[in-house]
């Protein structure tokens, strides 16, 4: 999936490159920093699985570094951008109470061996409605893939459930130039039905030179859905850094 992201993004920015040449530029924002996660709620399949918390019953191994690579291209008013953002969280414990994940039955009082996998693949389009010396305040929309998977094992049996989907989302960006620095809201989101989906970071963006910029803040990741399949729920949030590079 990853290697199909990039040839995607390659050629779909290019493509753009070649018919909007005048007014127009690229970027690039390489996020990351550190993951500090909040619950983590799961059920598979939602009516007969065993209800279990990631965070609450087992131990998270290791940090949990995020990466966030995030080409753009601007021209106008008008913006694309394409994002790629793995994250994988691995667990371990003795939960205490036996756990039934799909079709397998978990001893509980056994250690058991956890993942949480949360990719997230997006195309963005975004137009500003306000752009001026000082305050950009622009709307959009968000193509989403998530790529998730959740597995439990013991040493002896092995169970996962994979889930692959698209989700469209609300694109909402907010700035405001304060001289020496630009502090800034900006994520996408959407809640209806059987679930939800936020990913919003607010920080500062100070230039460093006239090509790069660097950035930090904090961002919140959101959201789940409760359909017959799967119940699930988690909250992550990021203390994130970045260098954001375009030509000015």
């Amino acid at each position: 999936m990853s290697n199909l992201f990039i040839k995607f993004s390659l050629i779909f920015f290019l493509f753009f490159g070649i018919v909007f040449q005048v007014k127009s530029q690229f970027s690039l924002d390489i996020e990351t920093g550190l993951i500090f996660p909040g619950y983590n709620e799961v059920r598979i399949p939602s009516e007969t699985g065993t209800t279990f918390d990631f965070s609450r019953d087992f131990d998270i191994q290791g940090l949990v570094v995020p990466l966030r690579i995030r080409p753009g291209y601007s021209f106008g008013k008008n913006h694309i951008f394409a994002l790629y953002a793995p994250l994988t969280a691995n667990y371990s414990g003795t939960p205490g109470f036996d756990i039934r994940l799909q079709d397998t039955n978990f001893d509980g009082s056994r250690a058991l061996d956890g993942l949480y996998k949360f990719n997230s693949y997006r195309l963005t389009y975004r137009r500003d409605l306000i752009q001026d010396n000082k305050w950009i305040l622009g709307v959009g929309f968000t193509a989403k893939i998530r790529d998730a998977r959740v597995l439990l094992e013991d040493g002896d049996q092995r169970d996962f459930k994979d889930d692959l989907g698209f989700v469209p989302l609300l694109h909402l960006f907010a700035s405001y130039n304060a001289g020496p620095f630009t502090a800034m809201i900006e994520g996408d989101g959407l809640a209806g039905g059987p679930g939800r989906a936020f990913d919003f970071f607010g920080g500062v963006r100070v230039p460093i030179s006239n090509y790069f910029d660097v950035k930090a803040g904090y961002r919140i990741l959101e959201g789940g859905a409760d359909v017959a399949e799967v119940y699930n729920f988690a909250l992550f949030n990021f203390a994130s850094v970045g260098i954001v590079w375009g030509l000015k």
